[in-house]
């Protein structure tokens, strides 16, 4: 490990980024603003699921009870201002715009994101606006989601409005976020609402997630709006146990089904023709009209968000998947539990720095190095008020995990990866789906007893000065 730099003296810095890097932090509509049913807003899938079934978030806090944003949207901005960022990446909440998913515009929803986008900019932060983030509008849901045609039509014509509303100010665009994970979390694995287990649907919802990314970019570009438009993919890199042949193929099934099948058609415009095969094998490719392959080649993204959190570790199966069971990408592989690995206790998750440079060196060499940022990084902690002093939340756990990733960036972006950002996620300590506030991951303590009161924790004041000098 190499001594650190005191990030308070600028002469001691040592790695130092380019002047107009993007600092900052990422969040999502849902799981900040609050005010989940008022002004005009329509129920998502959450508020839903969370109705139907409270015993399934941790200690029943559901999405009504976030951090409460919409009404704080001023004071936290100006905290964002104070703490130096330069940018911010956040999602709308379509069914605040489109209460049915689609036909009338709740004026009062866009009111909202116009107060938070001029706010922004008056503070002198870049605002990067993401249209989907998990938050289905019900409506749309009970039309069959993102497995339904009318969906992505629904979801275009969504985008094109946001454009027009936004697109004088917002220079900033993705269509998803990790898309990857309603298909995991909805359709194979049971940890999002519909909870469905199906890995024929699961195909369809990611082909038409892929398809409405494309269309929306091609709107996007249509329209002449002057900015970029990219996607978010939560991106695992994918190590094999050794390099025996049957571990090496196990990793390549997994990068394949969890990387490359949303990264190749965002980036390549083409599905990876191994895992085209695989579908066509077991008879699980999806519905496909004419027109949608050329519409994914010649709508690739301008820009790609990467959000990296861990490792993906596997070796070869050790036992054949029983025959009735539905079929799962890990049916190609198991995962490896390599011993020694750093963890997250709290979250269950590795901690290795490196695989973040190994995802940019990647991008560089075989995506024709793509334009892009890491737009989520973050260690989220249980518990954090066991480390309160009169000073605040002393998270040195974080401000390590931090600095030893931004270590990895700069060593790959001096390898000539097009890095342009770093966001964490997240500012202020933000309502994570099914986990809530079980682990916290801001910059920000947010005190959900006493009116979410707001506190910056030591790695906000860090972040701050490594900011302040491009570097630490």
């Amino acid at each position: 490990m190499e001594k650190k730099i005191d990030a308070t003296n600028s002469a001691q810095v040592t790695y130092r980024f380019p002047k107009d890097f993007w600092w900052g932090t990422a969040t999502s509509a849902t799981q900040i603003e609050g005010a989940a049913d008022v002004e005009g807003k329509g129920p998502n899938i959450w508020d839903y699921w969370y109705e139907q079934e409270p015993h399934r978030f941790f200690n029943q806090v559901g999405p009504a009870d976030t951090s409460r944003f919409y009404d704080r949207y001023e004071e936290d901005i100006e905290l964002m201002k104070e703490l130096g960022h330069n940018s911010f990446r956040f999602s709308l909440s379509w069914s605040r715009l489109f209460p049915e998913g689609r036909g009338e515009v709740n004026e009062r929803g866009v009111d909202f994101y116009n107060r938070v986008i001029d706010k922004l900019i008056a503070c002198g932060i870049q605002p990067f606006v993401n249209l989907y983030h998990f938050d289905m509008p019900l409506a749309l849901q009970q039309l069959g989601g993102w497995e339904s045609r009318e969906v992505v039509e629904a979801y275009v014509m969504y985008a094109r409005e946001c454009f027009a509303r936004f697109g004088d100010r917002v220079k900033y665009w993705f269509t998803h976020n990790e898309p990857i994970v309603p298909v995991e979390g909805g359709y194979l694995y049971d940890f999002h609402y519909p909870n469905i287990v199906n890995f024929q649907r699961a195909v369809q919802v990611a082909f038409h997630s892929i398809l409405a990314s494309a269309q929306a970019i091609q709107a996007y570009h249509e329209g002449g709006h002057g900015g970029k438009i990219g996607i978010i993919l939560n991106l695992t890199p994918s190590y094999p146990r050794s390099q025996h042949p049957a571990d090496l193929r196990a990793a390549k099934w997994a990068d394949l089904f969890f990387n490359r099948s949303f990264l190749d058609p965002s980036v390549k415009g083409e599905f990876p023709e191994e895992l085209v095969n695989l579908l066509a094998e077991t008879n699980h490719l999806p519905k496909v009209e004419q027109g949608d392959l050329e519409t994914i080649r010649m709508n690739t993204v301008d820009l790609l968000g990467v959000n990296y959190y861990q490792p993906r570790r596997v070796k070869a199966k050790e036992h054949l998947p029983h025959p009735e069971a539905p079929l799962m990408p890990d049916h190609y592989f198991d995962p490896y539990v390599m011993p020694g690995r750093r963890m997250n206790p709290y979250r269950g998750w590795e901690i290795y720095e490196k695989g973040i440079y190994d995802l940019l060196l990647d991008l560089k060499e075989n995506y024709g190095n793509i334009e892009c940022f890491i737009s989520e990084n973050g260690m989220g902690v249980e518990g954090e008020e066991r480390f309160r002093t009169e000073e605040g939340i002393q998270d040195d756990y974080r401000i390590d995990f931090i600095r030893e990733h931004l270590r990895w960036v700069h060593r790959a972006m001096e390898k000539g990866a097009h890095v342009k950002g770093y966001h964490l996620w997240t500012f202020m300590d933000n309502w994570s789906w099914t986990n809530a506030y079980k682990n916290r991951y801001g910059f920000v303590a947010v005190d959900l007893e006493n009116n979410c009161k707001r506190t910056v924790k030591k790695s906000g004041r860090w972040f701050k000065e490594v900011i302040a000098q491009n570097g630490f």
